[in-house]
């Protein structure tokens, strides 16, 4: 009997091949940000259908999905570098493409070239702004209190600031779609680009995840009361959000720069701390 048609019976067994499992914890934050990506390009469906309240609903409620993976991430300490990569694109999408093709479907397109050009800008815009952050977020040297921070505006209020003047149109104030007023809209959302790759100091609301127990119960009341309110008169409450976030700019650059006038006051007191008395004469 030839011995090569003999059974290997001594050799090592084959290896079966397993799945790796992934836990739960980095499963979740992926899928919410999946669902809010779904969401952006359901506003880009609306807008190209006319429905442009339903268009400007989504996007918010988009917006504020991106604010909660985040958050779910840290809380199940389910960080990873693929749920990063994966939020920037969602980002992209969402808070780049949707609000410009939700603008440009709107009004913009009453003056093709220049409101195409304004739309192209604000997204070329939030993608240096994207790919900044995910720059600027492994940076050893960067001073702990910048992380209240962020450079310029983040590409989720840039898409709800952005849309501000959809949301007067929307809402009580009615304000008419005039081809009159497409140049001052076309300025608006280039001001908005610009404030997205500027290197203006914005209030990041990171440090927002943790409140005093005695606060729990009117905090959930007003969380509660802004949600029915957002629910019952979205565009209404959407200008008056806009409105405050504009109005805390400023806020936020003075507070940035006190910080830093009090790093350079502590680094020059070190320094002179730190120099050899002069020798006496």
């Amino acid at each position: 009997m030839s011995q090569t048609n003999m059974p290997d019976v001594g050799g090592p067994a084959p290896k079966r091949r397993r799945f790796v499992r992934i836990p739960l914890r980095y499963l979740l934050p992926n899928l919410v940000t999946l669902l809010g990506l779904a969401l952006g390009l359901t506003s880009i469906r609306f807008a190209i259908e006319g429905r442009f309240e339903l268009a400007v609903v989504a996007i918010a409620a988009a917006a504020v999905l991106d604010g909660l993976d985040g958050r779910l991430a840290r809380a199940l300490n389910g960080q990873s570098r693929f749920g990063a990569e994966l939020d920037s694109l969602a980002d992209f999408i969402d808070f780049g493409v949707a609000p410009a093709m939700l603008l440009y479907l709107w009004s913009l397109h009453e003056i093709k070239n220049a409101g195409w050009f304004a739309c192209m800008v604000y997204v070329i815009a939030c993608a240096l702004r994207l790919a900044r952050f995910n720059v600027m977020i492994d940076d050893p040297n960067k001073p702990k209190w910048a992380g209240k921070f962020f450079t310029g505006m983040p590409s989720p209020a840039g898409a709800i600031v952005v849309l501000l003047p959809i949301y007067l149109h929307l809402s009580v104030f009615q304000m008419p779609i005039d081809r009159t007023l497409v140049p001052v809209f076309i300025t608006y959302v280039l001001l908005v680009a610009f404030l997205l790759v500027s290197g203006i100091p914005h209030f990041s609301g990171k440090e927002m995840g943790r409140i005093p127990r005695e606060y729990f119960l009117p905090v959930m009341l007003g969380a509660m009361a802004g949600l029915l309110l957002l629910a019952s008169y979205p565009a209404e409450v959407l200008v008056v959000l806009t409105l405050l976030y504009l109005s805390l700019i400023p806020v936020a650059w003075r507070r940035y720069q006190a910080f830093e006038r009090a790093d350079a006051a502590a680094a020059q007191t070190a320094g002179e701390k730190a120099q050899p008395p002069e020798a006496a004469p």
